[in-house]
């Protein structure tokens, strides 16, 4: 009597499947030896690729969706998580929104600024700069961030060289805008985040701040025609010759909020910034960036070595940036228990 088996045999594999499944198995584990980041690396070159489509077709479609764009429908969207932590200060994104509405306000009555029209901006790392930065981006101004270790000759060929209508000035670089003020060009309106002046002819911010509306301003005023078109000018450190600007389009500022996104980062993260919003890795991706994943940024005066750790360790810190020195410092502090 037969089988089921002899009723119904078996189907026989072609003689190449073997052979093919020991290939496949061969070069997973070569792979995994001489290249073990392969599927990393493709799966972020995968993402940089998806996110130029979608550059790609805002472009065709004649959308142009800047990150100011992204951070006022975030304000909307999530009002009420923290979009800055500042000296254990919470800024919401809808804090931020609306002061930098107020900004936008002040220099809607007091100035007459046109679209296109650039004002500079020297202050240090503190939520007024990105305030003030937000606020005359509503405003379609571009604004040429200043290096504040730039000093006397230097500044003044960075202020001269990018022409602005309007300079304001943080509370605490008040002694350098007196270094400058007899030699900056008349045309120059100078404003300080202040609520007095001991300067002839100098106007105040914070007290107008105070008073004025929270309004959105115009649509027509901030919305971009063109990703192309300058919205920043950042400076180089004038290490060889006076400083340079470097213009930056709405496209740069989108590429560059891109990058932590890029990596991995999600909008549960909170991400560290310690180096000067006047850079590009400060402003462009790590600000910008921020927005980009809907998280929030953690903002120190100034980096600290000494309390880098224990702040990361405060505010639950889970992404953090660098440049050049800074590991090395990290590793040089002491190691301390708990």
């Amino acid at each position: 009597m037969r089988g089921w088996e002899d009723l119904y045999p078996l189907p026989v594999p072609p003689a190449w499947v073997p052979a093919a499944a020991v290939g496949i198995l061969s070069l997973h584990f070569i792979q995994k030896l001489l290249f073990p980041y392969f599927w990393a690396d493709l799966g972020y070159l995968l993402k940089v690729l998806t996110y130029g489509l979608r550059m790609e077709m805002y472009r065709v479609q004649g959308r142009v969706v800047t990150v100011l764009d992204k951070f006022v429908t975030l304000a909307e969207k999530q009002p009420h998580k923290p979009f800055l932590i500042y000296e254990g200060t919470v800024h919401t994104y809808r804090d931020v929104d609306r002061r930098s509405n107020r900004i936008a306000q002040v220099f809607l009555q007091h100035e007459a600024l046109k679209k296109g029209d650039t004002v500079a901006l020297l202050m240090g790392n503190e939520p007024d700069f990105i305030h003030v930065w937000f606020g005359l981006a509503k405003l379609g101004c571009v604004v040429a961030f200043l290096n504040f270790n730039v000093r006397f000759r230097s500044l003044l060929h960075c202020v001269s060289s990018c022409e602005p209508k309007i300079l304001v000035v943080g509370a605490d670089l008040l002694g350098t805008l007196e270094e400058i003020l007899p030699k900056l060009q008349k045309d120059v309106s100078v404003w300080i985040m202040a609520k007095d002046s001991r300067f002839p002819g100098v106007h105040t911010l914070l007290d107008k701040i105070e008073v004025a509306s929270e309004d959105h301003v115009p649509v027509n005023r901030c919305t971009a025609k063109n990703l192309k078109s300058a919205v920043l000018y950042i400076f180089t450190s004038g290490t060889t010759g006076l400083p340079k600007a470097a213009v930056i389009s709405h496209l740069q500022i989108l590429k560059g909020a891109a990058g932590l996104w890029a990596f991995g980062a999600t909008s549960e993260d909170i991400i560290y910034i310690t180096l000067p919003l006047y850079h590009s890795a400060a402003s462009l991706l790590g600000i910008g960036g921020c927005i980009e994943l809907g998280a929030t940024c953690v903002l120190k005066k100034k980096f600290s070595a000494s309390q880098f750790w224990s702040d990361c360790r405060r505010y639950n810190v889970t992404v953090i940036q660098y440049i050049g020195e800074l590991c090395r410092y990290l590793c040089n502090q002491p190691v301390v228990g708990g």
